[in-house]
């Protein structure tokens, strides 16, 4: 599925988010802003699969045919393959949002979702999002605190010769503690009222500007019941089913 042509308009000042037209940060009804620069990112634990990572190549209909280095197979012809993308919220309700490190390949400094990742060869998808949400962010979640959200999202999206091509299902979560961000993940993260963050994003108006599957996510996210469960707490603390 290719993108959308509003958000391929949308995305011009992606990879500069310096100088993306801002009405201030109350746009992005920003609480923090936080940079990985500091004592705050270290300590953080190897992820054993990024090392020598394989993607799970897909077919149309989404069955596994085989694997693929990550890195490599990255580029204007990138066959379609297994992913994810979370959404992290807090108690207060707040969303997570992230910026991609500025030494990746894939959208080098762009802002987007709280946590993308693949599942290895094997891995089922919610293990992917822990893994990656530790490796990325810090953050030790259990399965059980992990929900579906968009479990059949599809999309396709190139920048700079480098095309995404993945199956992405999408999940939501709640935490109470704050991020620790691997700064070759993460460049910098925000705490945003969510509200306000997906009716500026998707007109456009947001001061930053975001990834392609973010905006193609937040549109089918505005009025999820999932994301409205997840924003307000259960009586027991546990996460929404």
């Amino acid at each position: 599925m290719c993108a959308a042509p509003w958000m391929e308009e949308a995305f011009v000042g992606f990879a500069d988010t310096d100088r993306a037209e801002s009405g201030g940060s109350q746009v992005l009804g920003c609480e923090e802003r936080h940079s990985t620069n500091g004592p705050a990112a270290d300590g953080i634990q190897a992820d054993p699969v990024v090392d020598d990572e394989l993607i799970v190549l897909l077919s149309d209909d989404g069955r596994p045919i085989g694997t693929a280095p990550k890195l490599a197979s990255h580029h204007r012809e990138t066959p379609l393959h297994a992913a994810f993308s979370s959404y992290v919220f807090d108690r207060d309700g707040r969303f997570l949002l992230t910026r991609r490190a500025l030494s990746k390949k894939t959208w080098p400094g762009v802002w987007t979702n709280s946590c993308c990742g693949h599942p290895a060869p094997g891995e089922d998808a919610v293990s992917a999002v822990r893994r990656r949400l530790h490796h990325e962010l810090g953050l030790s979640v259990t399965a059980e605190e992990i929900v579906p959200l968009l479990p059949d999202f599809r999309y396709r999206a190139e920048l700079d010769g480098v095309v995404e091509n993945e199956i992405c299902p999408v999940f939501g979560l709640r935490v109470d503690a704050e991020p620790v961000p691997n700064p070759d993940e993460v460049e910098e993260y925000r705490w945003v009222d969510w509200p306000t963050f997906v009716t500026e994003g998707l007109a456009g108006r947001s001061e930053v500007g975001l990834s392609p599957w973010a905006l193609l996510q937040l549109a089918e996210l505005e009025d999820h019941p999932v994301v409205a469960a997840l924003r307000k707490p259960s009586p027991s603390g546990e996460a929404p089913r």
